[in-house]
């Protein structure tokens, strides 16, 4: 995560490639320990499990930042101030839990799998709709497509979790349940990582203010286009898992 902070330097780089080898290093290391901290088995042998989470990361890798790009789009594009961007934004989370419950209780009836990938389908084409906006999109198009992604994380949201912990034995359930926790963070830091890094590229290290507003819409709308592309790299992982996908009812949660 440093190494991303400090991209498109060198350092940055270095950085980078050494967590990645440090990466590879602990799954080695974890792979001939008897009580591994990971059980690797559960990725090599476990499909459904596997997918689920690496859809969970992906997710979460591509929606974490939605609400940084648009405060800022909001504040330094359109000139609103911090509460009225900060009334439009929360139309997301509200829409997001409203309809949780909900689909939580669908995926009990309906493969998870199915309903997951329904929901990271609609956040990709509100993620795609998001590429497209200026400083001239109308308000009510902005929150629209903010409650279309509201809606998709959702669907996706709980559906997955039944996914995931569905896929594994009660003797497991607090592994997944802390995997998928970690994917749910390393998505996070991914996202921000990924945004202050495409920040860095279009800005420069400089005090954002409304009078670099041109290339702030430059990185916004190079963000929102990338987290679409993994969006739909998602939506692959999520299907994918439904050709294993344990029988409906065999959810793990009371």
């Amino acid at each position: 995560m440093y190494g991303f902070s400090l991209l498109p330097a060198r350092e940055g780089i270095i950085l980078l490639v050494a967590g990645a080898v440090m990466l590879l290093v602990f799954v080695a290391r974890e792979l001939r320990l008897s009580s591994p901290l990971m059980d690797i088995a559960l990725w090599t042998k476990n499909r459904p499990f596997a997918f689920s989470n690496l859809a969970a990361l992906i997710n979460y890798s591509a929606t974490f930042s939605i609400t940084f790009f648009m405060s800022l789009y909001l504040q330094y594009v359109r000139g609103f101030d911090p509460g009225h961007a900060g009334a439009i934004l929360v139309i997301q989370p509200v829409m997001q839990a409203l309809l949780s419950p909900f689909a939580g209780r669908l995926s009990d009836r309906i493969p998870p799998g199915r309903i997951a990938s329904a929901g990271m389908a609609l956040t990709a084409a509100g993620l795609i709709a998001l590429a497209f906006i200026s400083d001239t999109t109308p308000v009510l198009h902005t929150m629209a497509i903010l409650a279309v992604i509201g809606i998709g994380f959702g669907f996706f949201s709980s559906p997955n979790t039944n996914a995931v912990m569905s896929s594994v034995p009660k003797k497991s359930l607090g592994v997944a349940s802390g995997t998928l926790g970690t994917m749910w963070l390393i998505g996070q830091m991914l996202s921000m990582g990924i945004a202050t890094m495409i920040i860095a590229i279009c800005i420069g290290r400089i005090e954002i203010t409304a009078s670099e507003h041109g290339q702030l819409l430059t990185s916004v709308m190079a963000g929102f286009g990338i987290f679409a592309l993994l969006c739909l790299v998602g939506i692959v992982f999520s299907l994918v898992r439904c050709a294993q996908a344990p029988p409906t009812g065999a959810s793990a949660r009371p």
